[in-house]
């Protein structure tokens, strides 16, 4: 007997975590496949949109993610990162969210060839870091429009749109039941 699709494609209720046609990198191995992989040329049927930039010669884009709202500028430099004023270093200290945030130069094959100006309101350092991270891939294709293939085939373009479940009444937080006592 022949298994049957379900609805997301899979067989028999496998989702595969794929949404939206992007396939999400699950570890920075794959994401230096990618990042070693060429940048896909664009083909000559197909024009490109002229680059976005202001008359300083950079380029802006809005990132979300959960509750975090950036508002990034890249401009071509040496690799400087400054976030709310603050040295992007400092400012996410953690060596994860650090990663998180140089992902889209590692794929674009742009490393230490931009600086990043970004300020950040709302949500926890987790939310605010994949929302620059949102915010630098948009920016990067409105800077150079032949990147959008490789950032979004990785992900980089799709807002994750995961958010905290409200806390509901009679309830201890979201789902959770208070203790049960029997006496």
């Amino acid at each position: 007997m022949a298994e049957r699709p379900t609805r997301s494609g899979g067989p028999r209720g496998d989702r595969g975590g794929d949404r939206r046609g992007a396939t999400p990198m699950r570890s920075m191995a794959e994401l230096n496949q990618v990042a070693a992989a060429p940048v896909v040329a664009a083909q000559a049927v197909v024009d490109l949109p002229a680059p976005k930039k202001d008359a300083q010669g950079r380029s802006y884009a809005t990132g979300k993610r959960k509750n975090a709202v950036a508002r990034v500028w890249i401009k071509p430099g040496k690799g400087q990162f400054t976030v709310n004023g603050r040295e992007g270093n400092i400012y996410f200290a953690r060596p994860v969210l650090r990663m998180l945030i140089r992902q889209p130069f590692l794929v674009a094959n742009r490393t230490e060839q931009f600086d990043v100006y970004a300020t950040v309101t709302g949500g926890g350092l987790s939310g605010q870091a994949g929302a620059v991270r949102h915010g630098i891939s948009k920016a990067l294709t409105f800077f150079e429009p032949g990147l959008r293939p490789n950032l979004k085939k990785v992900g980089f373009l799709t807002r994750d749109s995961r958010v905290v479940e409200r806390k509901k009444y009679g309830r201890a937080k979201a789902r959770r039941s208070f203790q049960f006592s029997k006496r």
